[in-house]
């Protein structure tokens, strides 16, 4: 019913030695084997189908009959072509016959290529992907857990963090560099420290769509040549072109239509936030946040025509008793998981925000409130589901020992949402027979020594020993133990799938604020 398309390079950098080389080829042979990116979800569905179809039916009233305000000109130029109308108050107002013709023409799937081809990600079904993002404009000190305004160096480490953590599929701009006023020296500086951090696909916002043109140009010359890239886009644009309530914002309409020159699919995020900018009935919000993603699906659709759009529901929720932006209710993991299946019902690719805690630190607060909103979103089937791993303090902060720890936590959802296969061989009755017949115990048996690796998942940073030994140790908590990670990989990993003769070109053509000698291990900065 619908479709598209897709196809990228690999690292060369030295290989770590010793004890950290084979503990991470440990995590990574054990998470290739256990999990793998793109397990299906679709379990969890917290409304009834009855309840879709009257979701959707009303947000097409919405967007019939409330309308839009202050579209772009270029959107309403295209959208009056096709039989919308301005009603009396302005409002541009989609019939639903038009709306329900571009769901089903949309296409189903998004590619999300990575300058390591092995990387790339199909957004489709539901089959699960994590990101971090995030754009957090603190970064959280790893020794003393100060927050401080987050800088462009910052966000390069925590690329090249995401770039050795195997659950994290793709990354986003998870801290804002503050540092940087000048808005083009802010999107071309934070692009570079994004895809010379990780050969991971890059998500990225632009403040302005004028600055797109410079990024194609410095992801031509990182591709190899002038039209390169676009034929395996490693980075992808969009932004939030919706200011609720049900309102055009001009800017990211504008970028998200320029986005589209990347030709990689387009991220239209929808963020109203129930209580404050949408209603404080949860079902009320489900309405509104998808007539406004239906609005976003249709702006970029109604001006370039079949062009893959990941559709982003993202609706959060206040704390009624301030007004203030809450990441860590019941409501926000269920509202995320249920925009998901809202997103599964008209077969699009689909993101979503989850794992926000409100907690200052990575403590059993964060634990809970990461845990349940991530799980909910994965087990509803979110394609992409961003902001899981290392946000704190309602998306305030962005922490290293968080991104670490949520990383494992994520290793565990995929397990969950892998499940229990059962086959003739699974179902082990030979073995059974076998282990009662025999030795009494199963902890020998080839079937356990073969499925040691590939059925169960270890833990690096969760502590399973037993106390007296743990206390031998110093008792460590999980945080000291993701600080000590944190310290193996940024004291260590340096990417150098950008050579220098490619740096050079770029740094000679653009305002590159990122120093040279923060990019290498002499730095000495971990």
């Amino acid at each position: 019913m619908k479709n598209h398309v897709s196809e990228a390079n690999t690292v060369n950098e030295p290989r770590p030695r010793g004890r950290s080389a084979r503990r991470a080829k440990r995590q990574s042979e054990t998470a290739s084997k256990a999990v793998w990116p793109g397990i299906p979800g679709g379990a969890y569905r917290p409304l009834g189908d009855h309840d879709i179809e009257r979701i959707h039916h009303t947000a097409l009233d919405v967007l019939e009959n409330v309308g839009m305000g202050e579209p772009i000109p270029v959107l309403v130029e295209h959208a009056l072509a096709k039989g919308c109308r301005i009603n009396d108050r302005g409002r541009l107002c989609f019939p639903r016959s038009l709306v329900e013709d571009i769901i089903d023409q949309a296409p189903s799937t998004a590619i999300h290529h990575a300058q390591d081809s092995n990387l790339d990600i199909e957004l489709s079904g539901t089959k699960v992907h994590f990101d971090p993002g995030g754009e957090a404009v603190r970064t959280v000190e790893l020794d003393t857990g100060r927050y401080r305004p987050s800088t462009l160096v910052d966000l390069y480490d925590f690329a090249r963090l995401t770039d050795r953590l195997p659950h994290m599929d793709s990354f986003g701009k998870i801290v804002v560099p503050t540092d940087i006023d000048d808005p083009f020296e802010h999107d071309i500086g934070a692009l570079y420290a994004c895809v010379s951090g990780t050969v991971k696909h890059v998500g990225m916002g632009f403040s302005d769509a004028a600055h797109l043109d410079s990024a194609l140009e410095m992801f031509d010359i990182i591709a190899g040549g002038e039209g390169r890239f676009v034929k395996r886009p490693f980075c992808s644009s969009g932004g939030c072109p919706i200011v609720s309530p049900l309102t055009y914002g001009k800017e990211n309409s504008e970028v998200c239509l320029a986005a589209t020159k990347f030709k990689a699919p387009v991220s239209v995020i929808i963020a109203p936030q129930a209580g404050a900018t949408s209603p404080a009935a949860l079902a009320g919000t489900l309405v509104q946040t998808t007539a406004e993603t239906l609005a976003g699906l249709l702006l970029v659709d109604l001006v370039h025509p079949g062009h893959p759009v990941v559709f982003g529901p993202w609706p959060f929720v206040s704390d009624l008793r301030t007004g203030s932006f809450s990441g860590g209710g019941g409501e926000q993991a269920v509202l995320a998981a249920a925009a998901v299946q809202i997103a599964n019902f008209y077969d699009l690719p689909c993101g979503t925000g989850a794992g926000m805690s409100d907690s200052k630190v990575p403590d059993n607060q964060a634990g809970y409130e990461k845990g349940i909103s991530t799980t909910l979103a994965a087990l509803a089937g979110g394609n992409y589901i961003s902001e899981v791993c290392g946000m704190t303090a309602s998306l305030i902060g962005g922490s290293f020992e968080a991104m670490v720890i949520d990383n494992e936590m994520v290793g565990t959802i995929q397990r969950v949402l892998r499940g229990i296969e059962v086959t003739d061989d699974t179902l082990s009755y030979e073995v059974i027979r076998d282990v009662v017949d025999g030795p009494g115990h199963f902890l020998g048996h080839p079937q356990t020594l073969e499925m040691m690796e590939t059925e169960y998942l270890y833990p690096t940073l969760a502590d399973r020993r037993p106390p007296d030994e743990w206390e031998e140790d110093g008792s460590p908590d999980i945080r000291h133990r993701a600080r000590e990670r944190v310290r193996e990989i940024l004291s260590t990993h340096y990417p150098a799938h950008i050579d220098s003769k490619t740096d050079a070109r770029i740094r000679e053509r653009f305002p590159i604020r990122l120093p040279r000698e923060a990019m290498r291990a002499e730095s000495g900065r971990w």
